[in-house]
């Protein structure tokens, strides 16, 4: 069978996105997935979305990982709000349903806004957070991140005894200025490093204005080794609401493939 796909990026993590409204390719193998991400065998892709019908909702992004499993993903979500929106399916503002339950989004101005969920309880120590923001992410804090090997490093935290079973994303960030830093991140389900992790930079954003012990209304301006993203929140008593995660949402080609 032929299928059909567009090839989207947000600041360079790069999803393969397939219209799957009339549940034809609801059956779609992880092995085929799997064989699809891959970059020498396949079309390339961090991931594989399904958009969905879902009663109730304007669609639902259904997201693999390029090893087939599934978790959030939020640049793959901006990613699917641009597809849907390209396909014609909704207006510029969406309600959709994810692995981690419902999201708003809006896109405006050539970038997509997609609404988090809330954030509470983060695991803090000294220069490492904890946190889940759809995913979990650990956080380090270094100061170089344009040298830091983030591969190694991520690859000794997401298998220790503590995060093996489950997986953990691994991010290593640095503060350039009041309201900016730069990152990099070991994705979990990719097991390298990925250009941009939407989850992570938003990860690293509660962090870091945990850490900073910023109040009230706040934005950081990130940049990812893919590009730049921004991400908006309200933060009290240790409790982030309203959190923004905005950035491009950008497709790359169209293409054909037989599975």
């Amino acid at each position: 069978m032929n299928l059909h796909f567009v090839k989207y990026q947000g600041t360079g993590n790069d999803f393969i996105l397939i219209d799957n409204r009339s549940g034809e390719w609801d059956s779609l193998s992880i092995s085929t997935i799997q064989k699809l991400c891959d970059r020498r065998f396949g079309v390339g892709a961090d991931g594989l979305i399904k958009i969905n019908s879902l009663p109730g909702t304007d669609f639902e992004v259904d997201y693999y990982n390029s090893d087939g499993s599934k978790s959030f993903c939020g640049n793959g979500a901006r990613c699917s709000v641009a597809f849907a929106h390209d396909l014609g399916i909704t207006a510029n503002a969406v309600s959709f349903m994810a692995i981690d339950g419902m999201h708003e989004a809006v896109k405006k101005d050539g970038l997509v806004f997609l609404k988090m969920n809330d954030v509470s309880g983060i695991d803090t120590t000294q220069k490492e957070f904890v946190l889940n923001t759809g995913s979990p992410h650990f956080v380090h804090f270094t100061e170089n991140v344009a040298d830091f090997d983030i591969v190694a490093y991520g690859k000794q935290i997401r298998y220790s005894d503590k995060y093996k079973e489950e997986g953990i994303n691994v991010n290593a960030i640095h503060q350039l200025e009041e309201h900016a830093f730069e990152i990099k991140t070991y994705e979990r389900g990719v097991e390298d490093e990925t250009l941009s992790c939407g989850t992570g930079v938003t990860a690293a954003a509660l962090a870091l204005g945990e850490k900073n012990k910023v109040t009230g209304n706040f934005e950081y301006q990130v940049k990812s080794q893919g590009g730049e993203l921004s991400v908006k929140f309200t933060r009290a008593e240790s409790k982030f609401t309203n959190i923004w995660l905005i950035g491009p949402a950008v497709a790359v080609f169209k293409g054909e493939v037989n599975v």
